[in-house]
């Protein structure tokens, strides 16, 4: 079986790895440099790719119709429709169709201009939660108890100059308190079998500080996703969503991903996106077997999904990210290390890097690449990840350094 993994980014590399395990050649477009040390890389269109199956990993194709676009020429896809990614690509439709399906979330309201996301300000009262309607790459939500960082926000969304056009429409929710984790379904009309339960940090520094980020690191599974916290999500969370989709006429198939806070009152969703998270892409894909691309092509074609093929253990994911991230982020440092990281028993996923004329890898800005140790329990792939991290050497890098404390 030859699979087509839509992407450039280390989710991407870590899917490319997770399905090569089933003895199905893979090809990543248009994947990085790094990806093309170990797998096949495409400049061409998804469309001109001839695959058996293919696998959307961000959420802009998603949400501009890629997977319509393949399924109308024959091909056997992972990934949801246009209409499905929109539940990703507007926060306003998410919250509505939540709303429509009894899920719980936080109180909302949306604002287009600087007077109503102040009466929704004082509606709610701190901590402000602004978050972008459309697309922002992970990095279009400020959680804040400063009035004034909150409406200078605010401005700053509303007016372009953040976010573009993502930032035109916002929502304004009330913050909620609690712990944080992200469930990640592979889902059709048929069938639903949750991956890894994963935690992500978003927070760029050590102790969930400095600005938000596209996620600087994951682990799995989270050891404090018991059974009836699952069970709790899947009540509440799954399976009305589900059952809104069909009721509304949205064939769905591939991820689901619900960042769920448990709170007090029990679990509420935070957001939904169409595709695995990144990073916690990087920490469960290690964690699947051979069986997994068979659950992929089962998914594609609306049967019963089956097992996913989980094994045992525990994998955490360290981010580095280029200096400056992720305001402004600095590429054209050189990167080495990586082939020590991996003898010393990581799996080094990359994203932001490029090849230098003498074959070296090189850093583009962003998020660079993950650092993903295994172990037989979270406190064992810790130690991994941290140890081949050592190695990795990334002029003026970013990384947090307690990924993985307290998580039991």
């Amino acid at each position: 079986m030859r699979v087509l993994i839509v992407g450039s980014g280390a989710r991407e590399h870590a899917l490319a790895d997770a399905v090569s395990r089933g003895g199905a050649s893979v090809v990543v477009a248009p994947g990085n440099a790094g990806i093309a040390t170990r797998f096949e890389v495409s400049a061409d269109e998804a469309r001109a790719i001839e695959a058996d199956l293919v696998v959307i990993g961000p959420e802009a194709p998603l949400v501009a119709g890629l997977a319509d676009d393949l399924r109308a020429a024959g091909r056997l896809v992972v990934g949801p429709g246009a209409a499905g990614a929109a539940l990703e690509g507007s926060k306003i439709a998410m919250k509505r169709l939540c709303d429509a399906a009894g899920v719980p979330t936080a109180r909302w309201g949306v604002a287009t201009t600087i007077e109503e996301a102040a009466a929704l300000f004082d509606r709610f009262g701190p901590p402000y939660v602004i978050k972008t309607d459309g697309l922002a790459a992970g990095k279009g939500v400020l959680v804040t108890r400063d009035r004034l960082a909150a409406e200078a926000d605010v401005r700053a969304k509303l007016s372009g100059e953040a976010f573009g056009d993502a930032g035109r429409r916002l929502v304004i929710e009330e913050g909620l308190g609690g712990r944080e984790l992200s469930m990640i379904w592979l889902v059709n009309e048929r069938d639903a079998r949750l991956l890894p339960v994963a935690q992500d940090h978003k927070r760029l520094l050590d102790g969930d500080l400095g600005p938000n980020t596209g996620g600087m690191g994951a682990y799995a599974p989270a050891p404090w996703a018991n059974d009836s916290l699952i069970e709790e999500a899947t009540d509440r969370v799954l399976e009305p969503l589900l059952a809104e989709l069909r009721r509304v006429g949205i064939v769905y198939r591939g991820f689901l991903y619900a960042g769920l806070m448990a709170t007090e009152d029990g679990l509420s969703l935070l957001e939904i996106n169409v595709r695995l998270g990144d990073p916690e892409a990087q920490a469960i894909a290690p964690l699947l077997g051979e069986g997994f691309v068979d659950a992929l092509v089962a998914a594609a074609r609306g049967g019963t999904i089956g097992d996913l093929d989980v094994q045992a253990g525990a994998a955490l994911g360290i981010v580095m990210a280029a200096r400056g991230y992720p305001e402004a982020s600095i590429g054209g440092d050189r990167i080495e290390g990586i082939a020590e990281a991996e003898r010393l028993g990581a799996r080094v996923y990359t994203a932001g890097v490029r090849a230098e004329a003498d074959g070296a890898l090189a850093t583009t800005g962003g998020r660079i690449l993950t650092v993903v140790g295994r172990g037989d329990d979270l406190a064992t792939a810790r130690e991994v990840a941290y140890r081949a991290r050592q190695a990795i050497r990334i002029e003026g890098a970013t990384w947090r350094s307690d990924l993985g404390l307290g998580a039991e």
